[in-house]
């Protein structure tokens, strides 16, 4: 088969499209002939050596993919060759085919084409297990979205507003404020004009930035408050201050999705297809595709990425 191989660390021309070894099912998992694959910012931070994959994980980058169940290896529950699916990946996403354990494949919701299924699996996954899960939003609270013109910021202000909170989002520029509007935010704010620390409180925060955030985050909480990060964008390293987190009686936690065991992703993925995927059917919520890409061109995805002036999804396809 052919696959995205990073040649060495470096920028998007590292990149390269070349013949590979297909993958084979082991017990509990299935080959899947790759249809589309998600780019996501960690896979940017793979290929500048940043954040290597798991050991024992497929060095070609590629967290999430949609496409058809070819093979399957012992011990495989509910699936087999011919299923339309979309899956969660540790990596292997760039490529004609990929092996995952069973337990990360999910049924392509009714209604939406195959190749736009590959923008659910990753932003399902991450916000069902950090806001609903982690987070604990509930019906009638307000969640505050940070950068709500990505692909998890397009998903989650649907999301929360699907399941009855109050949704705040930020974004840098005037047409992806009008997007989040248009996706059901309640309130937009411009984080390059604004401090959204002075305009909203929150019961769940969702931060992509980490530490250039950190005060301002635990300041917008509002009692009893969850303050949930899921990137670094704004660096690794902050103060906080413990007193304004006491008095709110307030919390922060940090996760990441990638490195989980595949049983607790397992209960993540059941918890996407029970909760999210009859929304997704019923068209409440819909994936947010920016622009697909032929996979031969991972670069050009990933030059669209880096500019940050996309809004929700880049996809590589691998259908010719």
């Amino acid at each position: 088969m052919r696959a995205i191989v990073v040649s060495r660390p470096g920028g998007p021309e590292v990149l390269e499209w070349r013949e590979v070894p297909d993958p084979r099912p082991g017990p509990g998992e299935v080959v899947v002939e790759v249809a589309a694959a998600g780019v996501n910012r960690a896979d940017l931070m793979q290929r500048r050596g940043q954040y290597p994959p798991p050991p024992g994980v497929s060095e070609i980058p590629g967290l999430e993919c949609s496409g058809v169940v070819v093979a399957a290896g012992t011990d495989v529950e509910g699936l087999a060759a011919g299923d339309e699916v979309c899956a969660l990946l540790a990596g292997g996403g760039y490529a004609e085919k990929v092996a995952v354990p069973w337990e990360q494949v999910l049924p392509v919701p009714a209604g939406v084409p195959l190749v736009e299924a590959a923008a659910l699996p990753e932003v399902a996954c991450t916000v069902w297990s950090n806001v609903f899960m982690t987070g604990r939003l509930r019906r009638g609270e307000t969640l505050l979205v940070h950068g709500g013109g990505s692909g998890i910021g397009t998903f989650a202000i649907q999301l929360a507003k699907a399941f009855g909170s109050r949704v705040v989002a930020t974004a840098g520029s005037a047409e992806k404020l009008d997007r989040c509007r248009e996706l059901g935010a309640d309130e937009v704010i411009n984080y390059r004009e604004e401090d959204f620390a002075e305009k909203v409180r929150a019961d769940v925060i969702l931060d992509i930035i980490g530490a250039k955030y950190l005060q301002r985050n635990v300041a917008a909480l509002n009692t009893g408050g969850r303050l949930v990060v899921i990137g670094m964008q704004g660096g690794s390293r902050g103060e906080l201050d413990l007193g304004a987190l006491l008095a709110r009686r307030a919390s922060v936690h940090a996760t990441a999705l990638r490195s989980r065991p595949v049983p607790e992703k397992g209960v993540i993925v059941r918890g996407v297809r029970d909760n999210v995927w009859p929304l997704v059917a019923a068209g409440a919520i819909r994936p947010v595709v920016h622009e697909v890409v032929p996979m031969a061109q991972a670069a050009r995805a990933h030059r669209i990425v880096e500019s940050g002036e996309h809004i929700g999804k880049v996809l590589l396809s691998a259908v010719s």
